[in-house]
């Protein structure tokens, strides 16, 4: 990649291409490969300092990078346990599997919703970040079966609809179509752009706050 003062007239869509080679080869958090836009986890550290939630439902793990940096903010801020959830952990190293904060939960995710929820106390404040097929009915379940656990004024938050709308990967229609299905049912949910600050981000329309209960 030329450096950034030889690409200031570059076209968007080509940066975001170089920008999703980088996240997708490259990026790591403490040598775990991530997979993660670090202007979108800049966003997310300042809602989690915001709402310190007792719960993070991270639904996708890959090799655990995002779990392990989320469960160091929790470190940080002295609350907060992380569930990770994917249909594997095979390739999940030590350093995520031991962190004592972690907690691995292995199958479909609305399949084991209620293995989540048991860990989610009543009154717990939960974040859930979407980050597993990407395909649209599955977003849209995993939308529908774990919205229930987000209280009033805290988040939920959908990555990757910039599948199709920025990059040219992933399914089509995806999760930015999901969450416009989603918003469409649901009264209690609403987009908050305010959090796409950055202007990039890799998950446009995908920052929902409840409203209402």
């Amino acid at each position: 990649m030329p450096p950034m003062e030889q690409c200031l007239d570059e076209p968007l869509r080509n940066i975001l291409a170089i920008m999703q080679q980088r996240i997708v080869e490259q990026t790591t958090y403490f040598g775990v490969p991530a997979l993660k836009s670090p202007l979108d986890y800049w966003v997310y550290q300042e809602i989690i300092t915001e709402m310190r939630p007792d719960m993070i439902v991270e639904i996708g793990n890959h090799q655990g990078g995002s779990t392990l940096a989320l469960a160091h903010l929790c470190d940080a801020l002295g609350t907060g346990q992380v569930i990770g959830v994917d249909i594997t952990h095979e390739h999940v190293p030590d350093i995520v599997r031991q962190h004592p904060r972690i907690q691995l939960i292995q199958g479909d995710a609305c399949a084991c919703f209620n293995d989540v929820s048991q860990l989610c106390p009543a009154n717990a404040r939960v974040l859930v970040i979407e980050d597993s097929s990407h395909t649209y009915a599955n977003t849209l379940n995993v939308l529908r079966t774990y919205s229930q656990l987000v209280k009033v004024n805290d988040y939920f938050i959908v990555e990757d609809g910039i599948c199709h709308h920025g990059v040219e990967a992933g399914p089509n229609p995806g999760p930015l179509e999901a969450v416009e299905t989603f918003v469409g049912e649901r009264a209690d949910f609403e987009i908050d752009r305010q959090r796409e600050s950055f202007v990039i981000t890799w998950n446009p329309k995908g920052y929902l706050r409840r409203v209402a209960r």
